[in-house]
């Protein structure tokens, strides 16, 4: 199993990457030598070519682009603003699958559910989740309950 390395150690990897391919050796021997794939070898000599010492540096993986631009966000928000039911919603809780599918409507973009909750505490949207309590349910008989049932339930 292939141990996990650091970026700064696989900037070091580069740079003596690079210093070995210098001195001569073939990229095949430079793989066996560091313990590393003749194709990340081949890639690191790629960007040595291509940009130099600063090419060989580590930086922070950038991550997918957005898909949708501050300016859509703002649409949203305003749109969320207006209440489920004026898109057609009945109710007037936003859920994650409601928001996912008024994003779609308005620009054509789909998100996981799961990401929409990511979306949405951007701009500071409060999550909140409705209380799990029946309509029909009368407090005054819940607390005559717990009152006059439940202590005879509990084990001694």
């Amino acid at each position: 199993m292939r141990a996990k390395y650091k970026p700064s150690d696989y900037e070091a990897f580069r740079k003596r990457c690079v210093e070995m391919k210098e001195a001569g050796w073939r990229q095949k021997d430079i793989s066996a030598a560091l313990g590393l794939t003749e194709g990340w070898v081949s890639q690191t000599l790629k960007k040595y070519r291509d940009s130099g010492a600063q090419g060989l540096l580590a930086r922070k993986a950038t991550g997918a682009p957005p898909r949708m631009t501050s300016d859509q966000l703002e649409k949203l928000v305003e749109e969320l603003k207006r209440g489920a039911q004026h898109h057609g919603f009945s109710g007037e809780i936003w859920t994650r699958q409601r928001v996912n599918a008024l994003i779609e409507r308005l620009f054509g973009v789909s998100y996981d559910p799961t990401q929409v909750g990511r979306i949405l505490k951007s701009w500071d949207g409060s999550l909140q989740k409705p209380a799990k309590k029946a309509r029909q349910q009368s407090t005054q008989k819940v607390n005559q309950w717990r009152e006059e049932v439940l202590p005879g339930l509990k084990k001694s």
